[in-house]
């Protein structure tokens, strides 16, 4: 008698077809795709270039996780960097998603910190035009440099984090997994600060099976468990990483 299946888990995904339309110097692309795969901040998608992903000897190349920057108003988005070099303009791509969750607005928050911990903050980027809209002011915490940002966006260096985070009521922060302990060292102590604002943190890893394979590849320990960046995240609480 056959064993039955238990746990199993079915995955709507949407697939289709996509186009690499631009590149600009900083590594980010613009792309064009169906309005139903456009990634939210947060969010992303696995896409493969139909016309570079070729392995001499055989084997099919890792999808590359592609995260939104900023959102078009025709069709698509801009992409945060990094591409694979060998991805050129023209390119087909097919890609699947979106994929995982991204980051919620809080509708009543007038204050917001987005937070470049450790690299660009373009995955964060697609949340001022929505801070904007509900009136709320915002203040980006980064060392790099950023360009094209709307003149009411105030910028701060990283050594400004606690003081942003004194004064906001919504933070959205962007963190690779190996720095993560490095950001939970820089709010050691700091309890009052982080419990009085709603928080979010995305956490880059890995996520080659993009949430279909428990593969373990973007495993996080989280309060004695683990959890999957691809699925169970890539945004999560910030109370509950501290």
């Amino acid at each position: 008698m056959p064993t039955p299946l238990k746990h199993v888990k079915i995955f709507q995904m949407k697939i289709a077809k996509g186009k690499l339309e631009e590149t600009f110097l900083d590594g980010s692309a613009r792309i064009t795709c169906p309005p139903e795969l456009t990634p939210t901040p947060g969010q992303y998608l696995l896409a493969h270039a139909d016309g570079s992903d070729f392995i001499p000897g055989g084997g099919a190349p890792l999808p590359v996780p592609l995260f939104s920057s900023l959102i078009l108003p025709s069709s698509g988005f801009r992409s945060a960097p990094p591409l694979p070099s060998s991805w050129r303009p023209g390119e087909s791509l097919t890609l699947r998603g979106p994929i995982g969750h991204g980051f919620t607005l809080p509708p009543a928050a007038r204050k917001i910190v987005l937070v470049a911990f450790d690299e660009s903050p373009a995955r964060l980027l697609g949340l001022i035009s929505l801070a904007l809209k509900q009136k709320a002011e915002v203040v980006l915490v980064s060392n790099l440099q950023t360009d094209d940002l709307p003149e009411v966006v105030e910028v701060q260096p990283l050594k400004g984090l606690i003081g942003a985070l004194q004064w906001a009521d919504y933070a959205a922060m962007d963190v690779s997994r190996e720095n993560l302990n490095q950001l939970r060292e820089r709010l050691a102590g700091k309890d009052q600060i982080t419990a009085k604002i709603e928080a979010q943190v995305l956490i880059r890893a890995p996520m080659p099976c993009g949430a279909l394979a428990d593969c373990g590849v973007c495993a996080l320990t989280f309060h004695h468990d683990w959890k999957m960046v691809c699925k169970d995240g890539p945004v999560f609480e910030l109370k509950d990483l501290l």
